[in-house]
């Protein structure tokens, strides 16, 4: 029988209280979302939360505000209520210095999500996000997609536009993590038996490809200091890799 170490508070777990739902849509006629909901996510400074609304939708949602929301209207679906829908962003790029909901058409079925900061993770929880577009590379916050197909697409959270298409896997994209020091460099894991690393301030140029595994890659983590990889996959297979 499993149980929790000593450090644990059981009744503190059975105390904890759902604050508020998000819900994805009843899925359309072009079934582009309204299926299980596979992945989320967690900007490193807090600012967005990005959730697949199954199939090929990803939203992003300004935290504070929606947090803000949950605190005033309970567990209410306010991302869902029209009344109550948060701003987006305009294609003018107007009001562009206040956290802006966007939703993303990926194309393919979403099966993982990953923000990458050009601020360390260390300082990215410290630091004030003055909201504006930034030049790429340049105190910028992604967001990356692992797609069905293979493809990994890189979105411009602040705008929601698609900056880069990476394309060499060759099955699904299980999972993706970026390096926490603000490198902007990106690991992704495939059921291609693959892992590849990504340096996004390259252009997206692919600078390894890994392939120790002999059957599909599940995950993939960084150290804290990035020096480190691991990774899972099939078969109970591990590897730590020195990068």
């Amino acid at each position: 029988m499993a149980s929790f170490p000593p450090r644990v508070n059981e009744k503190e777990i059975v105390r904890s209280r759902t604050i508020g739902e998000l819900l994805a849509p009843a899925a359309p006629f072009d079934k582009k979302c309204g299926r299980e909901n596979w992945t989320v996510a967690f900007a490193p400074d807090g600012s967005y939360f990005a959730w697949s609304q199954g199939r090929r939708t990803v939203k992003l949602v300004p935290w504070s505000q929606c947090l803000q929301n949950f605190l005033l209207h309970g567990t209410k679906n306010v991302t869902n209520s029209s009344s109550l829908r948060l701003p987006r962003q305009n294609s003018d790029g107007g009001q562009k210095n206040k956290p802006r909901e966007h939703i993303i058409d990926c194309g393919d079925i979403v099966w993982s999500l990953a923000f990458g900061s050009s601020v360390p993770e260390k300082q990215s929880r410290c630091v004030n996000i003055e909201w504006h577009r930034f030049r790429f590379g340049q105190d910028q916050l992604l967001l990356a997609t692992g797609l069905n197909n293979g493809r990994i697409k890189i979105w411009d959270v602040y705008t929601g536009k698609l900056l880069l298409n990476l394309v060499d896997h060759t099955e699904v994209v299980r999972d993706l993590t970026f390096a926490p020091d603000g490198s902007l460099i990106l690991v992704s894991a495939s059921r291609d038996k693959t892992l590849r690393v990504w340096d996004l301030k390259d252009d997206g140029n692919m600078m390894k490809v890994l392939r120790g595994h002999q059957n599909w890659v599940y995950s993939c983590a960084f150290s804290p200091d990035s020096s480190m990889l691991c990774s899972v996959g099939a078969s109970k297979a591990f590897a730590v890799i020195k990068v």
